[in-house]
């Protein structure tokens, strides 16, 4: 997750970003939480201050972590720089969110934690400081 997070922070130039121990005990915490009650929507920004967020969600078992960030990354094909929230070649960026938040200029840490149960594989990562402000550049 890391390699995945700072190759595409490379490719726009930005520094790489550092492992956090806290973030990803808490990603886990939470992937946890989204696997034991079935659902699949972002924590509450009052439960993650200062942290955003990036979800996925497949079948158990069939994805790498690689395929896993790529399906965030692959987002820069809709991506245009400039001032969030106009960012979008498709007008909407929530098309380009996740990889926004991966390559936000101000993040500086991320930490990753998946869950599992025979159904399906949740994956959460925090990044801090949190990303997508509207307003601001990307990078």
């Amino acid at each position: 997750m890391l390699k995945a997070h700072n190759d595409a922070r490379a490719e726009v130039g930005l520094p790489a970003v550092e492992w956090d121990a806290g973030l990803s005990a808490e990603a886990l915490a939470y992937a946890q939480q989204l696997v034991a009650n079935g659902r699949f929507e972002h924590s509450s920004g009052a439960s993650r201050p200062n942290q955003g967020e990036n979800l996925w969600a497949g079948t158990a078992g069939a994805f790498s972590f690689a395929q896993m960030a790529a399906g965030w990354v692959d987002e820069k094909r809709f991506f245009v720089a400039g001032i969030f929230p106009d960012v979008s070649s498709t007008g909407r960026w929530q098309d380009v969110g996740h990889y926004t938040q991966i390559i936000w200029r101000g993040t500086t840490k991320i930490g990753c934690g998946i869950a599992s149960n025979n159904a399906r594989d949740v994956l959460v990562c925090r990044y801090s400081p949190p990303g997508n402000f509207i307003g601001q550049r990307v990078f």
